[in-house]
């Protein structure tokens, strides 16, 4: 096993990293790991984002949008030299 040492860590930081220590019970080390672990580790899963989040919407009804009815004809952009 590897040791990292982290220089220069602020002091809110490491007070924010003891309490979330202590709500998960476990030490400030273990919870570092434990970060580092979910941060780095990539799915395991081949699939892309847009896959994923078509699954978790599947079956969700209608989705479309309509747009909002024209009220004046499209122009031009107007650009300032």
């Amino acid at each position: 096993m590897a040791t990292l040492t982290v220089r220069d860590f602020d002091d809110e930081l490491k007070a924010e990293l003891r309490v979330r220590a202590a709500e998960h019970g476990r030490s400030m080390e273990a919870e570092v790991r434990d970060i580092l672990r979910r941060a780095l580790t990539r799915p395991s899963s081949d699939e892309g984002m847009a896959t994923r989040i078509r699954r978790r919407f599947a079956g969700s009804g209608d989705l479309s949008i309509e747009p909002p009815a024209r009220t004046e004809p499209a122009r031009a952009a107007e650009l300032e030299e």
